[in-house]
């Protein structure tokens, strides 16, 4: 019996989730969480072989959340199960640990199958999403150019990202420039929802 913990923060997509692996023979719903904060403590009290985490959630991403839990229990093998089909989400779960990506939409007879490829090792990624992320070329943006970027979709001044930041005005503009030259945008509106497309900002939770 492979024994799956789901994190999903919609109760009712966390119900039917449920419902649809307890149907399988082979699947035992162990744990269910609604926070991305509260992944590595349920998995630690409940020893899931795999975990299945959306990727916007409450008090933590789940990228950042499947780090964590990779982390602190390298044996649990993660699956991101997310609508967010973007090729950065991919490349940034990958390197947190996750064996596997796929997509809500897809039937839940794959999603289970899914499942038992990632316990036999294997890594287990959406095609269509796959292709894209080869194609698309990796993410340029540096950690801080991506931090004012992702400031920036929440604040309207320079003055207020500097101060979220604890950077100067002029270091603020300086990386807002190198962003949106390297996304190849007009201003820093377009180049955050370039980046946001592209998967290159985490979720907001």
């Amino acid at each position: 019996m492979i024994r799956v913990m789901l994190a999903e923060d919609q109760a009712m997509v966390r119900g039917a989730l449920a419902a649809l692996l307890g149907l399988e023979t082979d699947l035992e719903i162990v744990a269910q969480v609604a926070r991305g904060d509260e992944v590595v403590a349920a998995a630690a009290a409940s020893q899931p072989d795999v975990a299945l985490l959306d990727i916007e959630m409450p008090g933590l991403d789940g990228i950042s959340a499947a780090a964590a839990l990779h982390s602190a229990m390298p044996r649990c093998r993660i699956l991101m199960v997310t609508t967010f089909g973007r090729p950065g989400y991919l490349r940034q779960a990958m390197e947190a640990g996750a064996s596997g990506f796929v997509l809500k939409d897809a039937p839940a007879a794959e999603l289970a199958l899914a499942i038992r490829r990632v316990i036999r090792g294997e890594r287990v990624v959406d095609p269509g999403l796959a292709v894209e992320a080869l194609s698309g070329g990796a993410d340029p943006l540096s950690e801080r150019e991506r931090e004012v970027l992702e400031a920036s979709t929440e604040l309207a001044t320079i003055a207020e990202i500097a101060d979220r930041l604890s950077l100067s005005e002029g270091t603020v503009r300086n990386h807002l420039s190198s962003a949106i030259q390297k996304v190849g945008a007009r201003n820093r509106g377009e180049a955050a929802r370039i980046a946001e497309d592209r998967g290159w900002l985490r979720p907001d939770i």
